[in-house]
């Protein structure tokens, strides 16, 4: 059984056909989706689709593009789901800097800094929740090393998705103890140094996951991506790692149950 842990079958590239898409998945050993909310609707979105389906789970939260139209409505709406059956993470949640106006300048600072006081309520919700942390990175390694860092005594469980960062903070992430999840991503000519990552890091410590519908493996790029497709990303990192595909198989889905306590 293979376990994607980040997609988002909620969202609109998926409205034509969703169930033919969970089916898919099923068919190609798909056992378990957790659907990641991106925002409050897409959190309720989330949690209804779990409620639908059998095997799939939701996280629910606020992706820090959104941080900045956050308000204690908001929150609260989120605790109240937090409560809710088959929702097992808060996520996906953390820090972007990217600036989609200017690729060469960095976000303003007002905005980096209500990005970082959006995450430390999250970080609070999972110590109080005790739910893992789905954590998205972007542009924002130093802050985000300082975040998990500075935890105190906190529960500190989760996952940073859709690593492309270096080996310094991916050493920060597992010293924190933090799961690693890599994309279809990894698979792309030019991605060498994720490639490079993976046979770093121990195979104990990785989760799949497809992001979809973004990233598609390169067999598929260009396309929708969806979560039957978790199976190229595990035979990559078979491949990367030089282990059987079945290995990678049954240590990533033991990870993910471990984590998300399923």
């Amino acid at each position: 059984m293979l376990i994607d842990t980040h997609c988002h079958l909620n969202f609109e590239q998926f409205a034509c056909d969703r169930d033919e898409v969970i089916k898919r998945a099923k068919q190609a050993g798909v056992g378990i989706i957790i659907n990641v909310g991106a925002c409050v609707a897409t959190s309720i979105q989330s949690q209804q689709l779990a409620s639908e389906y059998k095997g799939i789970f939701a996280s629910v939260g606020i992706h820090p593009h959104y941080a900045q139209a956050v308000t204690k409505e908001d929150i609260t709406k989120l605790v109240s789901l937090t409560k809710r059956d088959k929702v097992i993470a808060i996520g996906e949640v953390g820090l972007d800097y990217y600036n989609r106006d200017n690729s060469r300048q960095k976000i303003s600072i007002s905005a980096r800094s209500q990005q970082r006081d959006i995450l430390e309520k999250f970080i609070q919700l999972s110590h109080k929740t005790k739910l893992p942390l789905i954590f998205h990175c972007r542009d924002a390694k130093e802050d985000m090393t300082a975040a998990v860092r500075n935890v105190g005594g906190r529960y500190l469980r989760g996952v940073m998705h859709c690593f492309c960062q270096d080996r310094k903070f991916l050493d920060v992430c597992l010293e924190r103890g933090l799961y690693i999840s890599f994309t279809g991503n990894i698979t792309y000519k030019k991605a060498e140094d994720l490639r490079e990552l993976i046979r770093y890091m121990p195979l104990e410590r990785l989760l799949l996951e497809t992001d979809a519908p973004y990233l598609a493996p390169q067999v598929v790029r260009g396309k929708r991506n969806e979560p039957a497709y978790i199976e190229f990303i595990a035979k990559e990192i078979a491949r990367i790692k030089n282990i059987a595909f079945e290995q990678v198989a049954q240590v990533t889905t033991a990870n993910a149950q471990t984590l998300f306590n399923i």
